[in-house]
């Protein structure tokens, strides 16, 4: 499985996924500002695994700071700083949060090492999220499935095998999924540049289309369901993802596709009611101007540069978890579940 974060004695070593697909290429960073840097420039991205990555900055920022008379002044602004990287996605801000809440009142010499272990368990407990939201999500595909996904949400995204491509590997491993058809997700083309290449990678069949294709396969009938994964999920299950998406499920709904999201529990944002609460990040006019490097656009063009969407609950079909599949109305189904999680044992 790929490892998009490695820590080592000191440092984490990321997969500059800004790289791939033409070079493996790897970034060790020693500091929580180098981490912040890789999490902002999206070297590592996807929800789940900055979530992850914002712990382990947590820690080498305690390690630095190691002996300090300021230790937790300085290491709660480094929190603040890692918290807000990347504001749409609510996995880094929950990580984050309930790290800091279970360190906060420690002997200050014990912290690096809790923050340590802290990183190191989530990473394991979302691989394992990662692999019961594939058996959950491959429960909804049909044999020969055709499966339209958009930007990367495949091991790269999440340290496990994935949130929606998760569930297409698994629907794969099952003799379900026919074809992929990956959306190459302008500007930035993470479809194109990483999820084909994993896809490539586990033998999967795979054919790479513009993201402006989508309408013509659903409605030449090639398309059976599309799935993708959220960055954040409100309590009415409004989702946001990557920008694209909102477009995928409104043409999903009209030529009567089934809409999957898929991502973990802690995907979800209580806080919100609704999508138009979201931040909605907006991020360099140049990912527009330029595809990788060339420039396309005149420099002097204004840009509009959403990375993100939101999708109306009542446009996705189901809501792929962890723990189960929640369906509309999301108001309750959410509810109920969140319910159940904090009343277990």
């Amino acid at each position: 499985m790929i490892e998009p974060i490695r820590p080592d004695t000191g440092s984490v070593t990321i997969l500059d996924q800004r790289a791939l697909p033409d070079a493996i290429r790897y970034w060790r960073c020693d500091t929580a500002d180098e981490v912040v840097q890789a999490i902002q420039t999206l070297a590592v991205r996807g929800a789940p695994a900055i979530g992850i990555a914002g712990l382990y900055a947590l820690w080498l920022e305690a390690e630095a700071l190691r002996g300090r008379d300021d230790f937790w002044t300085l290491l709660e602004e480094a929190k603040d700083r890692v918290r807000v990287a990347r504001p749409t996605a609510v996995n880094l801000q929950w990580a984050v949060d309930r790290a800091w809440k279970a360190v906060r009142d420690s002997e200050r010499d014990e912290v690096p090492s809790l923050l340590r272990q802290a990183a190191d368990r989530l990473a394991k407990q979302e691989q394992a999220r990662n692999t019961r939201m594939a058996e959950w999500g491959a429960q909804n595909l049909t044999p020969g499935s055709r499966v339209l996904t958009h930007c990367n949400t495949g091991s790269l995204a999440t340290v496990g095998m994935g949130t929606a491509l998760g569930v297409i590997r698994e629907g794969f491993r099952r003799g379900l999924v026919e074809r992929v058809w990956v959306d190459e997700t302008r500007p930035l083309l993470q479809g194109a540049r990483l999820t084909a290449w994993e896809l490539l990678q586990d033998g999967i069949p795979a054919t790479l289309i513009t993201d402006n294709a989508a309408a013509s396969l659903m409605a030449r009938g090639l398309v059976d369901v599309v799935l993708v994964g959220a960055d954040r999920i409100c309590a009415n299950g409004d989702t946001a993802n990557k920008i694209g998406t909102y477009s995928l499920a409104v043409l999903a709904h009209y030529h009567h596709v089934p809409f999957y999201v898929a991502a973990p529990v802690s995907t979800i944002d209580l806080a919100l009611d609704q999508g138009d609460q979201i931040p909605i990040e907006e991020r360099s006019h140049d990912e527009v101007r330029t595809i990788r490097g060339t420039v396309v656009a005149p420099q002097e063009v204004s840009v509009f540069n959403p990375a993100f969407d939101v999708t109306p609950g009542y446009l996705v079909s189901g809501i792929i978890t962890d723990v189960g599949v929640l369906h509309q109305p999301y108001h309750t189904s959410i509810s109920a579940l969140v319910d159940a999680i904090h009343a277990e044992p």
